[in-house]
């Protein structure tokens, strides 16, 4: 079927927001907040309802996404359902997460990212780029072989390498029952404590790996010598 116009005021306005990116700014670009509004002048909450998009897969970047963007810039990165289409711009049961949902998210994944272990306002060694917090979504395998959906807390950085990722459920529970009695007991209390000591040498070797190879060539005669 022939695509609308993103002027056509028969349509709802996330579908005209989704047409104006396709037909306006095109994927990969840039457009800033002042562009969307003055696109959408009749609409108060159009930031709203382009970030609606996000639940039928489009992805469209802000600074929390990609640091190299400036505060008031979005990169339309790649285009989801075409929600223009009849039937199409339904949304998702349960797509999206109220604020008492995500508290309980929060809450229950410990205030930080469950990929990195970042907390809410660290900043990422090396940097000066303090994370953000959010809501992800992590498609998991599992044991029956169907995938479903499931919600996390990760940091914008994670979330990002995440998106294309699938957690394999079933892969981790069979090699969990391979496992030796005394390894299964030693997971098993770090799973309870939700955190994993290091030894000192297993902290030196981390250390060691980011180091430059003049560095690691200095460590390497501290050993042998």
């Amino acid at each position: 079927m022939a695509m609308p116009s993103w002027n056509d005021s028969s349509l709802g306005t996330m579908k005209r927001v989704g047409l104006w990116l396709n037909q306006v700014v095109g994927v990969g670009e840039l457009f800033t907040k002042t562009q969307l509004r003055e696109a959408f002048p009749e609409t108060s909450q159009i930031d709203r309802r382009m970030r609606d998009l996000r639940d039928f897969d489009w992805r469209i970047d802000t600074n929390r996404e990609d640091p190299t963007l400036g505060s008031h810039e979005h990169r339309f990165v790649s285009e989801g359902v075409a929600v223009w289409e009849p039937g199409k711009g339904t949304r998702k049961t349960g797509a999206t997460v109220t604020a008492a949902e995500r508290h309980t998210l929060m809450m229950r994944d410990g205030h930080k990212c469950r990929s990195c272990g970042i907390g809410p306002g660290e900043q990422y060694p090396g940097t000066y780029i303090a994370s953000q917090l959010d809501v992800a979504r992590r498609s998991v395998r599992l044991p029956d072989g169907a995938t479903a959906l499931q919600t996390m807390i990760e940091c914008n950085r994670c979330r990002i390498g995440g998106r294309d990722l699938t957690a394999d459920l079933g892969d981790v529970l069979e090699r969990i029952a391979a496992l030796p009695s005394y390894e299964r007991k030693m997971l098993a209390s770090w799973v309870e404590r939700d955190a994993r000591s290091f030894s000192e040498p297993e902290d030196l070797w981390a250390a060691y790996r980011t180091l430059p190879a003049d560095a690691r060539d200095a460590v390497r005669q501290a050993l042998s010598s």
